[in-house]
């Protein structure tokens, strides 16, 4: 009998086709988990600080300002002209006050700048420079150029608000030098006063909270302004009670300098601003500095 190969594999007489072989799947492999890298910015910690505080920075602050006289006269001669500037706006256009001071509060701080590279080569055993101090912003500049946007927002949003509530209670057009001091000290117009303190207030506290350790921060660590900002915010909502009294402090020390024709600010200012430098290295603790002491 002949067989065709159809009926011998019928028959099972080749084993090698008789049983169809099950079919596998291969899964692709499954990607391993993602860890990001760790962070290669220094570590750091916000010291809790203490109602005395304040004060010791202000002493600190006053050994930089003898131990430089000279350098930080050229600056104090910088914040009096911005005083002057001030005045004069509030005799001719009282209505942009609240922004001229709000730009002051922008500018004195990176005018201020200088400052903290004298009190810092001072930390660091270096003599102080004048040229130095005055170009110590540049290897800095995009930390810098981004703080200075945020600030100015702050800053053009401050005016708005400003005109916008003399708009409101002055409706029948912006009030002259007169009017502005007749509205200050004229206890009908409460809601203006009131309206005008709140507003200036917030936009003062976020300028101050944003400001305060940002700035002297960037010069130190030559760290991204979002994470130098963020570290002000944290010191100062971080330690409230402390950081509301050196507000109060430059607030009341600025104030009182305004008073002779803002001529104490050739000494205020200078002041101010070598104590905010400390105010940033009494709050701010670089692990990485604190391992290098234990050391040595």
């Amino acid at each position: 009998m002949n067989l065709s190969p159809d009926s011998t594999a019928t028959n099972g007489s080749n084993p090698d086709h008789s049983r169809a072989s099950p079919v596998t799947s291969v899964s692709p492999a499954e990607p391993a988990p993602y860890f990001p890298p760790p962070s290669e910015a220094p570590l750091k910690e916000i010291i809790n600080l203490r109602l005395s505080d304040p004060f010791r920075w202000l002493m600190l602050g006053w050994r930089d300002l003898m131990a430089a006289k000279g350098i930080s006269l050229f600056y104090g001669i910088c914040f009096w002209a911005m005083a002057a500037v001030l005045g004069a706006v509030f005799r001719n256009k009282p209505e942009f006050v609240m922004s001229i001071a709000s730009g002051c509060l922008l500018v004195g701080p990176f005018l201020a700048m200088g400052l903290y590279e004298v009190s810092r080569r001072r930390e660091q055993g270096i003599a102080p420079d004048l040229g130095a101090s005055l170009t110590c912003w540049d290897s800095h500049l995009r930390s810098m150029g981004l703080l200075v946007l945020v600030l100015i927002i702050l800053e053009l949003l401050w005016g708005r608000a400003s005109l916008v509530v003399f708009a409101v209670f002055f409706n029948t057009g912006m009030p002259s030098t007169t009017g502005v001091i007749q509205a200050v000290f004229n206890p009908e117009n409460w809601e203006f006063l009131a309206v005008y303190a709140v507003v200036g207030s917030v936009f003062a506290g976020l300028v101050y909270a944003t400001a305060v350790v940002s700035i002297p921060m960037i010069l130190d660590r030559d760290t991204d302004a979002i994470s130098a900002a963020i570290t002000s915010l944290q010191v100062v909502f971080g330690n409230t009670a402390a950081m509301l009294l050196w507000g109060a402090l430059l607030a009341g020390l600025v104030f009182v300098a305004l008073i002779p024709w803002g001529a104490g600010l050739l000494i205020v200012g200078p002041w101010l601003g070598h104590a905010s430098w400390h105010a940033y290295r009494g709050s701010v603790r670089w692990l990485d500095d604190k391992a290098a002491v234990v050391a040595s």
